[in-house]
């Protein structure tokens, strides 16, 4: 069947009549008009109005009764979004920025909870201090489910998950080149390349490949990066898609470690305030070299009219050596004790998701069924120490140089196993097109191997878990649509704690009544939730700097979130926040804060002395937080963005972010550390464009 008989199938296309809620969200998030939509070939209609990480299946997000967010090419570009936790903040529910910026972890929080990371819907394994980070250059978009998602995604803390969806090669040739300089010698160039190889398009590509250099927030710190990433897409015949993906990443620098004593942050002394990009850590030993690679494929094959086959596949590689030092207590009037965190090791890891899908109708029905098996390999090989008796530090007026270096001695051999296999079925029944009914069921089975080689120590585990997800949403009159939903977590940990056990697995659940607001005048879309998370077994961090577990731990708040084109020249986004994260004895959680509320706003002029000028500002804000017994007050950043289009293919564009240069203590934790906020950015950019 071809791509187009596909599109125009009667299911998909009643949907397209029957829902121009849908199609004016989607319009909402692509940054375009509905006429524009309404313009685009029917083929691009349906990619372009939904998204796929809420329910593995494509749908419309005013349809979906889950929690989901999502920020595309266009805004990614507007902010110039450098690191991933940049991406949601402007987005209900996604706290960024706690610990500063820092150059090798992306940060966030989801409803006060850690998250899990994918790309293109399979899981980023990101054990301890082997992180892969996602390069934003490389990324059409980036969606955030909020709450637990283990009924598709198998295991996964009870936050949510993070899905970064790669470009892709496209059906028309497009490129562009950029560059860009700015404040901390921040300097890059990129070039995106992308159209059909042959005359009949059924072979597609696309190069994407960015270079970028830039110093840390803090003093002798910084990070260079390289990246590239080619696709392939090919038609095989007129019912079966192959997407070939992959990437290569090499990041060399020297780590940000922002941990500092609330002396001199919080707290007065005798000789003033620490300043902010002062580094507590030893620049001259620290190192970061990481070098990333995946290999994988998407592939779709269409049987009939109603059901059709997807897997996805990746392969992927990490290697990391990582010296990493950090001030730990004060031991003196101005000296800072010192730990060092040395990692030098390799993940290996495949991940596979089958899916068989689908979707048929009746008079007044459409029901949408997803039968699911995916499997994940973890292989982890590496040499760890940990001291914490490392050197010593003046807080105020740091010299480096005096510390002990790790040796082989002070070394560990670590091999962590992982495996993890989970059948899913998700169903989706809409009624009269007033009633949107969900469920799903799902099975896991992980068994976890974590082995310390060097004292022939051994700790196992073998978890089986069934999950459990239902929701229901009526399409009401005027684009209001009311729903209720249930999720569960169940997140294996394949860490050991400071005795050397194997921490037990987190389990989550999730109540959720929202309602989505799209009328079909409107482009664009409010939504308003309320939840109630609540997670067993949770990680905090103890005052001796040790993650330890303390039963259970819930989060309950309300979201609200919008973004809507209020004319052809101004859209405006909006967020705000309340939740109340609370541990088993009813204490504040630490880093988490009650309040956030932001605000950003485009204007384009579109005719003119000034036509192809565009202007941008945002205002965040963060209320105060709790670190053990201290507070980290509340502060407001202010963003602003300018660009001027000189013709079809130039444009000018400058960002700063925290505009007045705030200094501000983002967070605090465990009554150990505080953390500065990050400093003001300037970054210029300019792109040609074809």
């Amino acid at each position: 069947m071809s791509a187009v008989a596909r599109t125009l199938h009667p299911t998909v296309l009643s949907r397209a009549v029957r829902q121009t809620i849908g199609l004016t969200l989607g319009s909402a998030l692509v940054g375009l008009p509905t006429p524009a939509l309404a313009a685009e070939d029917a083929v691009e209609t349906d990619t372009l109005v939904v998204v796929g990480t809420a329910l593995k299946v494509a749908t419309p997000l005013v349809e979906t009764p889950r929690p989901v967010s999502l920020v595309d090419r266009e805004e990614l570009e507007t902010r110039n979004v450098q690191q991933l936790d940049e991406t949601f903040r402007y987005r209900a529910g996604v706290l960024s920025g706690h610990y500063g910026s820092d150059n090798d972890t992306d940060w966030l929080k989801v409803r006060g909870f850690n998250h899990s990371t994918y790309q293109d819907g399979l899981r980023l394994y990101r054990e301890g201090f082997y992180q892969w980070l996602p390069e934003p250059y490389g990324l059409e978009r980036v969606e955030v489910f909020k709450g637990p998602s283990s009924i598709l995604y198998g295991e996964a803390p009870p936050g949510g998950l993070i899905n970064a969806v790669s470009k892709r090669p496209t059906d028309e040739p497009q490129g562009r080149f950029d560059l860009q300089l700015g404040n901390r010698d921040h300097r890059q160039v990129g070039v995106d390349s992308s159209g059909p190889v042959s005359e009949t398009g059924d072979i597609r590509y696309r190069l994407v490949g960015t270079w970028k250099e830039r110093d840390g927030d803090l003093d002798h710190t910084g990070n260079e990066r390289y990246y590239f990433a080619p696709s392939l897409a090919v038609d095989i015949g007129e019912d079966t898609t192959l997407t070939l993906l992959s990437s290569v990443q090499k990041d060399d620098g020297v780590p940000v470690n922002p941990f500092k004593p609330p002396y001199g942050t919080l707290q007065d002394t005798p000789f003033g305030k620490i300043e902010r990009p002062t580094n507590l850590s030893q620049p001259d030993y620290d190192t970061n070299e990481r070098t990333q690679w995946a290999l994988g494929y998407e592939l779709e094959h269409w049987f009939d009219d109603i059901w059709r086959f997807e897997q996805n596949l990746r392969y992927s590689e990490l290697d990391l050596l990582l010296r990493s030092s950090y001030a730990l207590g004060m031991i003196g009037a101005r000296e800072a004790g010192q730990g060092h965190t040395h990692r030098d090791g390799d993940i290996h890891s495949w991940t596979v998701d089958n899916r068989l899908l689908g979707n048929w109708f009746g008079d007044g029905y459409e029901n949408t069924l997803l039968l699911g098996i995916d499997y994940q390999d973890l292989e982890l090989r590496g040499q760890e120490a940990d001291n914490f008796a490392f050197g010593t530090i003046d807080v105020f007026d740091p010299v480096y140089g005096s510390f002990t270096p790790i040796d082989d001695s002070q070394r560990v051999q670590r091999d962590i196993d992982k495996q993890q296999t989970g059948v899913y079925l998700q169903n989706q029944l809409r009624l009269d097109d007033r009633w949107v009914l969900l469920g799903g069921v799902r099975y896991d089975q992980a068994e976890t191997e974590n082995a310390n080689r060097t004292a022939e120590l051994t700790e196992r585990s073998d978890d089986n878990h069934l999950s459990w997800s239902g929701g229901v949403m009526y399409l009401g009159d005027g684009g209001i649509n009311t729903y209720l939903s249930y999720t569960e977590s169940f997140d294996p940990l394949g860490r050991v704690d400071d005795t050397g056990a194997l921490y037990e697995p987190r389990e989550g659940e999730q109540w959720e009544l929202g309602v989505k607001f799209a009328p079909v005048e409107w482009d664009g879309y409010i939504t308003v939730a309320v939840f109630d998370l609540e997670e067993s077994n949770g990680l905090v961090t103890s005052p001796g700097g040790f993650q330890v577990q303390e039963g259970e731990q819930r989060s309950q708040g309300v979201e609200l979130e919008g973004r809507v084109q209020l004319s052809e020249e101004l859209r405006l986004t909006a967020a705000y926040t309340y939740t109340d994260a609370r541990t088993e004895e009813d204490r504040r959680r630490d880093l988490v804060p009650r309040h956030q509320a932001s605000t950003w706003v485009d204007y384009a002029f579109t005719q003119g002395a000034l036509d192809g000028l565009r202007l941008g500002g945002g205002i965040r804000h963060v209320g105060s937080s709790v670190g053990g017994e201290l507070e980290a007050p509340d502060y407001t950043l202010f963003d602003a963005m300018v660009a001027y289009d000189f013709d079809d293919n130039w444009r000018a564009q400058l960002n700063v972010n925290n505009l007045t240069d705030e200094i501000y203590v983002a967070s605090c934790e465990a009554d150990f550390w505080c953390y500065y906020g990050e400093s003001r950015s300037v970054i210029g950019s300019l792109s040609y464009r074809w």
